[in-house]
């Protein structure tokens, strides 16, 4: 069995060992999770990005910027201590400020842009407009010499 020595003993683990696997894991650098995980993509004439924000009052804890085609999303998500001792609790959940930003595509009419937040996902559609293509003209190659 992993992590146990042929006794049946637990192995011993370096401590900066288990620092490089929380690193690794929860690190954009290290290519772990972003603190908001996304989806994002073309709907029809829109750019949506949906972003995994459950616990938070949309509200009081959300706040979304656009500026020059970057979106951004911050979020505050706060521990309510309520209750309990501070003995022989545990939590994995993150709490504190979370931002994640993402570039928009070309064409976006970033006054239109909308959100809408419903159990714990929030949605944020941004219309985007075709622009005029320019007419080109192909321009012949010629051989030299």
């Amino acid at each position: 069995m992993a992590g146990e020595t042929n006794r049946g003993v637990p192995a011993r683990r370096p401590v900066w060992s288990d620092w490089f696997d929380a690193l690794s894991r929860e690190s954009p650098l290290f290519g772990g999770d972003h603190p908001i995980r996304i989806e994002e993509g073309r709907e029809k004439d829109s750019y949506v990005v949906r972003a995994e924000l459950p616990g938070v009052d949309p509200e009081k804890d959300v706040e979304i910027t656009v500026d020059e085609g970057m979106l951004t999303i911050h979020a505050e998500r706060t521990e309510e201590s309520s209750g309990r001792d501070g003995r022989g609790h545990r939590t994995e959940f993150r709490y504190g400020a979370l931002t994640r930003a993402v570039r928009l595509p070309r064409g976006v009419v970033e006054d239109r842009i909308t959100a809408e937040y419903d159990k714990g996902v929030l949605t944020v559609r941004a219309p985007v407009e075709e622009a005029e293509r320019p007419s080109g003209r192909r321009v012949e190659v010629t051989r030299g010499g």
